[in-house]
């Protein structure tokens, strides 16, 4: 599985980062998201599917 955050759509709201903290991280001027790394390991794929549900402006992409 894979992971992208969308830097257009993204608004800094944190929920994915709370939600998966070890597959994202926060920029420390604006509190944008992005993927750790685009490869998601099996372990942390349940949290970052529940990070994509749980973002208000669908800015994760899974593939």
């Amino acid at each position: 599985m894979k992971v992208r955050v969308d830097p257009e759509r993204c608004q800094g709201h944190t929920l994915c980062w709370m939600t998966a903290p070890k597959s994202f991280q926060l920029d420390e001027v604006d509190g944008h998201s992005s993927a750790v790394s685009e490869d998601v390991p099996a372990d942390q794929e349940e949290d970052v599917r529940e990070a994509a549900h749980s973002c208000p402006e669908r800015a994760i992409q899974i593939f």
